[in-house]
């Protein structure tokens, strides 16, 4: 990862935080989206990256970014769309309409604003890795979780669609399923007390540096075989390969 550009979304807090120490401890020169303008500042100062303020739910805000980075460093070798939000939990029929809606404009349209704007960019140096967070939420409904369940089943089929599209060149398209993680997320999903995922004992959540790594080795040829579909980090042969267990 020595010298690559690495655009890291919802990267003020939680996995995004995690894997921008991560990538800058491996070399990479890391650019940190969020619309937390302050903590990014401050988590760029740190690793020596570079902080954009961004809504992934805004189409120009996002092409803005991606133009930013090009213009600073000339390329973007690895997009990882990670920023995504848990609300609103509660059962469908009471759900608020705007706030469901706002959860999907960040947590799928937010990929694909991702995705659109990185892969001509991706497309015209003749390489990229594109990482979209997805969620066991893709497969499994979950009480309280519509807006969650049905934005994290569109990114799982937009990782697919993109990677029919564009795999045939070169672009490596993977997405990842880190299962409950130790961030304020489960904070919140706890204190809803609705579901079977907020009775878990937070014993239980992996770090938030796990799936970090994982999307470190993700953009190595050793993740190679799940182009295309979810790299799920439930499964201990996963947790193996990517050097997270022994």
């Amino acid at each position: 990862m020595q010298g690559k550009v690495v655009m890291i979304t919802g990267a003020s807090r939680g996995i995004g935080a995690a894997a921008a120490r991560v990538f800058a401890d491996s070399g990479a020169r890391v650019v940190l989206l969020a619309r937390s303008a302050d903590q990014i500042a401050a988590l760029a100062a740190q690793v020596g990256g570079m902080a954009v303020p961004c809504d992934v739910g805004d189409w120009g805000s996002v092409q803005d970014a991606v133009a930013s980075v090009v213009a600073q460093h000339g390329r973007l070798d690895v997009l990882i769309n990670n920023a995504g939000v848990i609300e609103p939990i509660a059962r469908l029929s009471e759900a608020d309409p705007a706030d469901w809606g706002r959860a999907v404009d960040i947590n799928l349209k937010g990929v694909f604003h991702g995705c659109r704007a990185a892969v001509p960019v991706m497309r015209r140096q003749g390489s990229g890795t594109i990482i979209n967070l997805s969620s066991g939420a893709a497969t499994s409904p979950l009480e309280g979780w519509s807006a969650y369940c049905a934005s994290k089943a569109g990114v799982l089929m937009l990782t697919r669609a993109l990677h029919l599209e564009e795999g045939g060149w070169g672009l490596r398209v993977l997405g990842l399923s880190p299962g409950t993680v130790a961030t304020d997320m489960q904070v919140r999903i706890k204190a809803s007390g609705i579901n079977p995922v907020s009775a878990l004992d937070p014993a239980v959540h992996i770090p938030a540096d796990w799936p970090a790594r994982a999307l470190l080795w993700m953009c190595g040829a050793g993740a190679d075989a799940w182009r295309g579909e979810d790299v799920r980090l439930r499964d201990e042969a996963v947790r193996r390969a990517a050097g997270l267990v022994a």
